[in-house]
């Protein structure tokens, strides 16, 4: 539940803090006759993004075994590059996130007529993307953890999310986005290198990868997965507990190169401030 929880909060919150700080932007140049064409953009986004996810959702169980355990390998291939993307993305613009909108939007009223197509267009791609990542990373979710908790958390996430944009917008909250995506994203990168694991676990099962499949070791008896930790720890990190040597060294092989890269410095980017 806390994952999908974290990750529609982290997804939801970047989709909230978009769009209350291009409708703040669109209220202090007069602009606010726009924020129609601005909603219409996100409500689009967001209907489209919940469609795809319930098709794939609903015809992935129509697959025969070897077929959705591929499937299933390949969503979690996909929400580990998604959320990999994401994390170094976030990384690199968080800091300057607000005047890149601003420059958008005015860029995209620029133009010399249908402004507000324009508009629509900018805020639909903006928030597509965020919905699009978290489709893809709650369908690998939700196949990894079964049962309401999953998708509770997911929406659990989403309305603190929703709220905390609200805030925003009408100032209630500042936030040190630089503080916040940093401790997120680490917590995101371990999760994605149990996802990658756990894509190697499918692509067995499925019949496509068969090396190195001995166990690596049996923490069974010590720290089982049927225990309140354990389960906890699967739920959140993906651990199992007779992992084979081809997921230790997928985690590892993922994990420890997105680690060095994710603690180097940045270079020439201004001071993180708080966005309100």
């Amino acid at each position: 539940m806390f994952v999908p929880f974290l990750i529609m909060l982290r997804e939801g919150l970047e989709a909230a803090l978009i769009v209350s700080l291009i409708a703040s932007y669109l209220k202090r140049t007069q602009r606010g006759h726009l924020f129609v064409a601005m909603w219409g953009g996100v409500v689009t986004a967001a209907v489209l993004c919940l469609i795809l996810g319930l098709v794939i959702n609903a015809t992935t169980g129509e697959f025969p075994q070897k077929e959705q355990e591929f499937f299933e390998g390949l969503i979690a291939l996909i929400a580990v590059f998604i959320l990999t993307w994401m994390v170094f993305w976030m990384r690199k613009v968080s800091r300057n996130v607000k005047g890149q909108l601003e420059q958008a939007v005015d860029s995209a009223l620029a133009q010399k007529n249908n402004h507000s197509w324009a508009l629509i267009l900018m805020v639909f791609f903006a928030v597509a993307r965020e919905g699009l990542e978290s489709v893809f990373f709650l369908l690998a979710a939700f196949q990894q953890d079964v049962g309401m908790m999953p998708p509770l958390g997911a929406l659990l996430g989403l309305a603190t999310a929703v709220i905390l944009g609200f805030l925003i917008y009408y100032g209630g909250v500042r936030l040190n986005l630089a503080v916040f995506f940093k401790w997120t994203s680490l917590f995101i990168l371990i999760v994605a290198a149990g996802l990658s694991a756990s894509a190697i676990r499918a692509f067995h099962e499925a019949g496509l990868w068969n090396h190195f499949q001995d166990i690596a070791f049996d923490m069974s008896e010590t720290l089982s997965t049927h225990s309140l930790f354990g389960t906890l720890l699967e739920g959140l990190f993906g651990y199992q507990e007779t992992p084979t040597v081809s997921e230790v060294a997928v985690y590892f092989i993922y994990l420890i190169p997105a680690l060095v890269l994710f603690f180097i410095p940045l270079r020439n980017h201004a001071p993180a401030s708080a966005v309100r």
